[in-house]
């Protein structure tokens, strides 16, 4: 079947779905630049194909077709249809990478019509990385690269684009109440996600009724569609939540298939991770007062006045903020503006002249003379600065960037859109965890190709069966160092971290930088004693708890109140806590949907957890993970913070939003998130005294990135000689290195006498993307978020401590507090406790047992 015959029926295929075929692979590329050279009645049909069907960047069709314009520019080969100066228009669609070489060449090509087009082209080309020092050079001798460096220098690239209109008008599309990241890219969808157009049809699926045709029938209105909702993109950094309505709301982007920009979302909380998303992506995010918003309204938007008009009167009014939003959305995105700005301020500097006015410059606050908060500190260190402030605009060194396997499809995408062939971030990782246990075709094809595409760029890739992302990132982690991560629950308990969706990770991890709009931060400070059969997750839950109890939270979503939305939460009062358990407070913060979090840590626990990384670090070489040199660049690192163990500390008058004080004396028994809401917290009695929970317990997860080796040995050793748990129960351990040690010392023998079905290490049901369980049972997870349908259709879940989870599955419900405490004390103290909660010191290990652990 020729090329024409495939592409048209698979066009015909999709179109039956209403969304456009693939774009071309490398291969269909090039069997198309034969036909272009041919005779042929399908020209027309040939050379659309060739200009909007092949992604840009460094994709590996794009090689092909740079390669054939440059060629058809050298007059080394012939078309019909693409003449020199066509193919010279052509290259400049591009966006960077593969065409950037070719269109530099032609600067100098003897035809000046060829060589005027290109200078033409090169001044909306932004991702010219390295060769901007050969234009540079050549504008010494060169007209056109001397017009092309003075067009950079003039921001041409961005004042010929249009401006943010004073006034939008626009349709509602309003979903009320809260919508998260898992009803805009539902995770049993995971695999479709780099997709778009297709992904983008499960949007909102279990949420309301025909939400792509109520779409369709809004439009016939004829104003674009504006999102809105109550509480807008909680949950997990998915970019592919943002991508989704994008595609049903935003714009076409020119030669770039499959995908669109801009697009408004209006929330009274837009999530911050979601709303960062959105202004990488070209969207415009506002958080405004929505209750006078209906379903089909239609809507007068004044962006720089900050009002809402409905029939003539005001109903909303809102601050643009940050205020550089409008170049951002002039831009096409906060990323290719950051881009645009860097290289005009190269050019400027090349050519002598002062900095530009053309842009607005982020508005810094001023300096309160106050002292800096820890996550202050740990910010201002990544900018080469003592501290910064709330408000302040920065771009901090990122040394440490993750990527997981259900956004990591959509990561490499944005990295050869941004036309990258190496990493800059100091240590770059992919994970596998999300698809290694019940993988699909597509997931094995990811796990054969993106590992290459990750590790020929410098990165470190783990393999399917590892683990979860986290766990394994923190034990590469610096201290008191700044990172991000394709998942909300990358989070550094010995620094921080500012998750991000795959475009801000992939930028992070091209550039080693990310912008950074610098938050409020939120004091938790414990104090006290931890009490007899209380967890780190009853503290993690204890947080809510005690803010909803201070009027800080509330779990209604209408007029919705959150103190840690969009803040840091930092954490004190707990500094003798191992880093693992530290990790549960960090990762919890997702939940809360702060920005980041931070916590003190005395000193000795970090050193105990740096040495042992080092060693896991270099078994990892050993074991022949690559890259190999960028290993070695890390433990290098880790020696050197080893050599001199310093760590950041808050300044005693600090500032923060607000300080919250748990005391731990008063926490005498387990609290747990309630379905389905992870805000949603009580104590186990009251839970036992609320007539409309659910009681029983039908299925019991231990797993998630919540957990630790320390949880396993305790779910065991209440499990042990006590027959068939009472719940049908899933044990997924997070590395493979707890999982070995597990089995080494007998717990996976008591899981089985249990009746446990037990998966390899990753994210399992936390994610719910693969196994599922029972329509409408009732859960207890010790995963990390309860969303409705997020773990099965219908089901209501409980968070809560694994200690917790293995007396209700044992049960089959939920025990009173005596029953609990009864226990624990029987099983889980009295000596046992050293024993049971010790963690992977891989540096105590004796070689034989560590290579049996790693491999």
């Amino acid at each position: 079947m020729s090329l024409v015959t495939q592409y048209r029926a698979h066009t015909e295929e999709r179109a039956q779905q209403g969304i456009p075929p693939l774009p071309l692979t490398a291969d269909q590329a090039r069997e198309l630049i034969l036909l272009l050279q041919q005779q042929s009645e399908e020209k027309e049909y040939l050379l659309k194909l060739f200009c909007e069907h092949i992604s840009p960047g460094v994709d590996d069709a794009a090689f092909e077709k740079a390669a054939f314009l440059d060629a058809v520019i050298k007059g080394e080969s012939a078309c019909d249809v693409i003449t020199p100066v066509e193919a010279v228009r052509i290259l400049g669609t591009m966006l960077g990478g593969y065409n950037v070489k070719p269109l530099v060449d032609a600067l100098g090509h003897a035809d000046s019509a060829v060589a005027a087009e290109a200078a033409l082209m090169l001044r909306n080309v932004l991702l010219v990385y390295d060769s901007f020092d050969v234009v540079a050079e050549l504008a010494a001798t060169n007209a056109f690269a001397k017009e092309v460096l003075q067009s950079w220098a003039d921001a041409e690239w961005f004042t010929t684009r249009p401006a943010l209109p004073e006034k939008m008008t626009l349709t509602v599309f309003k979903v009320p109440g809260e919508t998260n990241t898992d009803d805009l890219s539902p995770a049993s969808e995971a695999f479709t996600r780099s997709d778009i157009p297709l992904h983008a049809l499960c949007m909102l699926g279990s949420k309301m009724d025909d939400p792509i045709g109520t779409i369709a029938r809004l439009k016939e209105k004829g104003h674009p569609l504006a999102y809105v909702g109550d509480v807008v993109g909680t949950g997990s950094s998915r970019k592919s939540g943002i991508n989704s309505v994008q595609w049903h709301l935003g714009e076409d982007i020119p030669a770039v298939p499959n995908k669109r920009t801009a697009g408004v979302v209006i929330g009274g909380i837009v999530a911050p991770i979601f709303f960062n998303t959105a202004e990488d992506s070209g969207a415009l995010p506002i958080q405004a007062d929505v209750n006078a918003m209906e379903m089909g309204d239609v809507i007068d938007l004044y962006p720089y006045e900050g009002r809402i008009e409905k029939n003539g009167q005001i109903i909303s009014r809102f601050d643009l903020a940050p205020n550089t939003l409008a170049d951002e959305m002039r831009a096409g995105g906060r990323i290719p503006l950051i881009i645009g700005r860097t290289l005009t301020a190269r050019a400027r500097k090349v050519l002598g002249l002062g900095e530009t006015d053309i842009f607005t410059l982020p508005e810094q606050p001023a300096d309160s003379g106050k002292g800096y908060t820890l996550a202050q500190k740990m910010i201002g260190k990544a900018c080469g600065l003592p501290g910064v402030r709330p408000g302040m605009y920065v771009e901090p060194e990122t040394l440490t960037v993750g990527s997981q396997d259900t956004t990591g499809a959509m990561t490499r995408d944005e990295i050869k859109e941004l036309a990258a062939l190496s990493f800059s971030a100091d240590l770059f990782m992919q994970s596998f965890c999300h698809t290694a246990a019940y993988p699909k075709p597509s997931d094995i094809k990811l796990h054969r190709s993106l590992p290459y595409f990750i590790m020929s760029r410098g990165g470190v890739a783990l393999r399917p069966g590892d683990g979860v992302i986290h766990t394994w990132l923190n034990r590469m982690v610096l201290p008191d160092t700044l990172g991000t991560g394709g998942d909300s629950h990358t989070r550094f308990p010995i620094g921080i971290s500012f998750p991000g969706g795959s475009g801000l990770v992939a930028f992070a991890g091209v550039t080693g930088t990310m912008p950074l709009n610098v938050p409020e931060s939120v004091l938790v400070r414990f104090k006290g004693e931890l009490q007899e059969g209380i967890t780190l997750r009853d503290l993690v839950n204890a947080i809510p708890y005690v803010a909803i109890k201070q009027g800080l939270l509330t779990v209604e979503k209408k007029g919705k109140k959150n103190i840690f939305a969009g803040r840091i939460l930092e954490i004190e009062g707990l500094p003798q806590l191992k880093v693992e358990q530290a990790f549960e407070l960090s990762d919890a913060s997702a939940e809360r949907s702060a920005a980041a979090c931070t916590v003190r840590l005395d000193k000795e626990p970090v050193i105990e957890y740096l040495s042992s990384n080092v060693t896991l670090l270099e078994q990892m070489i050993e074991e022949g993970y690559g890259d190999p040199e960028t290993l070695r660049r890390r433990i290098g690192k880790m020696r050197e913070w080893l050599s001199n163990p310093v760590l950041l500390q808050p300044d005693a008058d600090a500032e923060y939003a607000a300080v919250i004080e748990i005391d731990l004396n008063t926490i005498k028994e387990p609290v747990l998130a309630c379905p389905n809401d992870p805000d949603d917290v009580m104590t186990l009695s009251e839970v036992l005294l609320d007539e409309s929970r659910p009681k029983q317990i039908d299925e019991v997860f231990v797993g998630s990135c919540m957990t630790n080796i320390g949880h396993f040995r305790a779910l065991g050793e209440v499990l042990r000689n006590k027959g068939v748990a009472s719940a049908r129960l899933w044990i997924v351990p997070p590395t493979k290195m707890d999982m070995n040690k597990l089995i080494e010392e007998g717990y996976y023998s008591v899981f089985g006498a249990a009746g446990a079905r037990m998966e390899i290490p990753g994210c399992s049901l936390c994610m719910g993307n693969q196994a599922r369980v029972a329509d409408n049972a009732v859960v207890f997870s010790t995963s990390t978020r309860n969303f409705d349908n997020r773990m099965g259709k219908g089901a209501q879940v409980y968070l809560g401590s694994a200690e917790l989870a293995a007396v209700a599955a044992l049960l089959g419900h939920l025990p009173d507090k005596d029953e609990y405490l009864e226990v624990v004390r029987k099983q889980l103290s009295g000596g046992k406790e050293q024993e049971i909660y010790r963690y992977l010191n891989f540096h105590q290990l004796g070689k034989e047992e560590l290579q049996v652990l790693v491999d």
